[in-house]
């Protein structure tokens, strides 16, 4: 054959079909596709998918139709595509799945924390039932959310019978309520909001600060407090107080934290003649738990065993019967334990016209009470 007279590398080069020649394949029906120079002596030719009638057929040397000799080609497109397509679904399935371990953990903490309480002390919040977000803020919402979390004490001891209030911290029946309404208790009945009633024991108490821990028998799936922040309480914050005053179960009053860090001191002992939070005997009030306060004794005589605690003043209306209730923030989280009410009448002052709120009340801080249930689940007293 003739040598071409062509200059070399302006035309590729083809390979032979067997019989040493080099071939051309006929002319295609359509306008094959350019080559693209890449430099000189070097031709590159488009990627499968470009018919250019120039990679040969099936059964000729050295070709397939696909990969001819010297003109390797990439993977298919399609199974790529498949593969990245698929890609955004495992990783939503996998971020879904991380999702559920870390809420379903998360859920568990709380649950533990809110059913069995915690040792935690300070400014940590122990977490229960809350004002919705709709209700927040206002007396109406914080008494709909909090008032079955507070119950009804009846205590009965060698000096009578007696009427409080407590608090539930935890779903199978912890109340914490004030060391007065319980303190030497022969047996003890609690009523909750919905009217039912409980039989319950003194787990422990801790007369140097006025609180006690009882527990219901039998107790399971009852809604429980928020213990929040006492030290995030300022002068003039609004609050709500509910308790059972003269027995009236779930009575809700409102005002304000008036002061802080008043002093107030306490009996140590609930036998001490003068009754625990409110005798039963006679309409309008029975006795009332004395205290001191600014060098004055209120309610009765304290007598000598005596505490004194740093209490939360507030102008919201507590009774006899409000002891061991709760006083609560606008959020719906417990800031203190209601324990001794100022009565105008048991001041000795002559123009006192009768028994009742004169809007000096005072409540345990919750840190206070916070740091101290460790002890009192242990059922140690001080």
């Amino acid at each position: 054959m003739t040598e071409s007279q062509r200059p070399s590398g302006e035309y590729p080069t083809y390979p032979s079909y067997g019989n040493g020649d080099a071939a051309y394949p006929p002319p295609p029906s359509y306008q094959p596709a350019q080559p693209v120079g890449t430099g000189p002596g070097t031709t590159m030719w488009p990627a499968p998918g470009a018919a250019d009638g120039h990679t040969g057929g099936s059964g000729h040397g050295g070709g397939d139709g696909l990969h001819g000799p010297g003109l390797p080609q990439p993977a298919p497109e399609p199974p790529a595509s498949r593969r990245r397509a698929r890609r955004p679904v495992a990783l939503l399935a996998a971020v879904a799945i991380a999702a559920a371990i870390v809420g379903g953990g998360t859920a568990t903490v709380i649950g533990q924390l809110t059913d069995q309480g915690t040792n935690s002390t300070g400014s940590g919040i122990i977490p229960g039932t809350t004002v919705s977000q709709s209700s927040k803020g206002t007396v109406s919402g914080v008494a709909a959310a909090l008032s079955p979390t507070i119950v009804e004490i009846n205590a009965t001891s060698t000096a009578g019978k007696s009427t409080g209030s407590g608090v539930i911290i935890t779903s199978d029946g912890e109340i914490v309520t004030n060391n007065h309404v319980v303190a030497g208790s022969s047996s003890v009945k609690v009523t909750l909001s919905t009217g039912k009633t409980y039989t319950a024991e003194v787990v422990g108490t801790d007369p140097d600060k006025d609180l006690a821990l009882i527990k219901l028998q039998g107790a399971s799936g009852l809604k429980t407090a928020t213990l929040g922040d006492s030290s995030k309480v300022a002068v003039g914050d609004q609050v709500v107080a509910i308790g059972s005053p003269e027995g009236l179960t779930g009575t809700v009053t409102s005002g304000i934290v008036s002061a802080l860090d008043r002093d107030v001191t306490v009996a140590k002992e609930g036998d001490s003649g003068q009754g625990q939070s409110q005798g039963q005997g006679g309409q309008g009030g029975g006795q009332q738990w004395p205290f001191e306060f600014g060098g004055q004794q209120f309610n009765g005589d304290t007598g000598d065993s005596t505490t004194t605690y740093k209490a939360l003043q507030t102008d919201a209306s507590l009774n006899p019967g409000n002891s061991g209730g709760a006083l609560i923030n606008m959020n719906g989280e417990i800031i203190g334990i209601n324990s001794a009410m100022y009565s105008a009448s048991s001041s000795g002052s002559s123009n006192s016209s009768g028994a009742g709120s004169v809007g000096l009340g005072f409540a345990i801080p919750v840190n206070t009470l916070k740091a101290d249930l460790a002890t009192l689940r242990a059922g140690n007293s001080s």
